[in-house]
Parts: structure tokens; sequence; C-alpha cells
């Protein structure tokens, strides 16, 4: 898999995309994560990459030229799945988009910033937008990051324990169920006996007791959904 993510602000993700999980993947391989500067792509011999919006609205907008030479220059090189703007009214990022994005082989992430894009860019060359939540951040880099930590561990071979990801939250719009470790009776804090008992059978049931306890009391919605 690779993932080109295009920015204003580079030095935001550099650190993310070298440390941790992204920086194993990557090691092994599996992915390939490319962040590019965004003014490296403008005419402007003042690099800048936005301009003041027709109508007199407040605020800087994103223009066409750099974006359009930047994402084309990308495209000239390989075919993309999927070209995605981080936009806070984009579609909601979940853990089943995660899912799907993860099967993908080559992803753009287009990283909004000031105002916002010039409309045409989002009209003729975005195939997806996408927030993660109801609300508004300075650009969108804490998005990409994001958005790129949910789909690079699942990529198979990422993590070295593969059925982690799938025991996941959210997976089977469940939320996880508690989870211990030794020992098993701290200050008399105990770790509950089916856990201890090895009985695989009744060790699973209560796994998914709690997570519909859990669901149930922290999350509803998402036993609505099913």
């Amino acid at each position: 898999m690779r993932i080109d993510i295009i920015t204003v602000l580079p030095e935001m993700l550099d650190g993310f995309v070298n440390t941790s999980i992204l920086a194993r993947a990557q090691k092994k391989g599996l992915v390939e994560i490319h962040v590019h500067n965004l003014r490296d792509y403008t005419l402007d011999k003042h690099r800048r990459v936005d301009d003041y919006p027709f109508g007199g609205f407040a605020g800087m907008v994103m223009a066409c030229q750099p974006i359009d030479a930047c994402i084309s220059a990308l495209k000239a090189e390989r075919e993309y799945d999927e070209v995605i703007f981080t936009t806070p009214d984009g579609e909601q990022f979940d853990q089943p988009m995660a899912n799907e994005l993860s099967l993908k082989r080559n992803l753009i992430i287009l990283c909004g910033h000031y105002k916002g894009i010039d409309y045409r860019i989002r009209e003729h060359l975005i195939t997806k937008e996408v927030s993660i939540g109801d609300y508004v951040l300075t650009g969108g880099e804490l998005a990409a990051a994001v958005m790129s930590d949910a789909i690079v561990r699942l990529v198979p071979g990422v993590l070295s324990d593969e059925q982690s990801a799938l025991s996941d939250s959210f997976q089977d719009n469940l939320l996880a169920a508690p989870v211990y470790t030794r020992p098993a009776d701290y200050k008399g804090w105990k770790v509950p006996e089916v856990l201890l008992s090895g009985h695989e059978a009744k060790i699973k049931e209560w796994e998914l007791a709690q997570s519909l306890e859990r669901t149930q009391r922290l999350r509803p919605d998402l036993l609505e959904e099913k």
C-alpha cells in the first residue's frame, strides 16, 4: 500500500509517519507513506498556495493550481484508488471505512487548510471527502494522521498479532471487552475468574456479554445501527 499526503505543513506529519506502527510498516516494506509540501507545486514566486475568496467572504481559500499540479504529478506515476479530501463536512470516518481503505493499493490524502479549497477541486479531482468528527481543526493534518494510522494497522503483516486488529472496538459495531494482565490480584483488585479458567468457550461468552454491556451503556447508538 502507498499513501501520499499533500499538506502545507509537512513538518506536522514527518515525525508522526516515521514512528511506532507506521514506521514499522514502512520498514517491513508493507506500506509507503510520502508527505508532499504543496508549496513545492505553486507557480507563485512567494510560494503562496491560497488567495482571497470571491464574494467577499472571510478567510483564505486554497487555490486550484498547486493542488491540481501536485495531484497530476502523482497520477502521472501511478493509478490511485481514492483521492481523499479531509474536511469537516465530509463523510464520517469510522472503522468500516478504515477496513475498506486498507484494502486499497494507492491513496492520496489532501489536507484541508485555511477556509477550505477551491470547490472546483472537490468537483473534479476529489473522489472521497472525509471528516474525523463534527468539529473544526486548524488543518487536515491531524485528520490525515488519524486516518493513516487506522488504515495502516489493518494491512496484513503490519501488526505482529493480526487477530488483535480484528478484536478492536467498532469492528462488529461493538466496543471491546475489558482486558487485564498480570498480576491476577493487585491491591485486592481481582481479574474476573472466568479469564483465569482456561475455558475458551466460557471466555468467549464472557467477552461477548461484556462487549454488549459496555456498548449498551456507553455507545447505544452503535447497537441501533446493527
